[in-house]
């Protein structure tokens, strides 16, 4: 059984091309749309939109293992392990999620600083 302990495994992984074929097969089967914000009433779908920086589209949807593929190997290509979801969702469920709407402006000075 494969291990995907380290990054170069990993990338081996998401580089290969039943993995590329199976993202698409996820993504049909949950109609292009996020399962945590389908749970949560809210629809977010693939758009399609072009970045000029990157010159390719823009990543809105991922396909994502329910357990992961570190702690759990032998899932890593079962269907019932993946679910589509959008790049927030993504990321708060890896913890790299940030709400920039908590952040206030400070003002110049402040005399408790002091």
């Amino acid at each position: 059984m494969a291990e995907y302990k380290t990054k170069e495994q990993k990338r081996k992984f998401y580089d290969s091309q039943h993995w590329k074929q199976l993202r698409v097969k996820v993504k049909q089967r949950d109609n292009y749309e996020c399962q945590e914000c389908k749970r949560k009433g809210r629809v977010t779908i693939d758009t399609n939109e072009y970045s000029e920086s990157a010159k390719r589209k823009k990543i809105m949807l991922v396909v994502d293992h329910i357990k992961e593929i570190e702690d759990h190997p032998a899932l890593a290509f079962d269907e019932d392990n993946l679910q589509t979801l959008c790049v927030n969702c993504h990321n708060k469920k890896h913890g790299r999620y940030v709400d920039y709407s908590l952040w206030q402006k400070s003002t110049k000075w402040n005399d408790e600083w002091w």
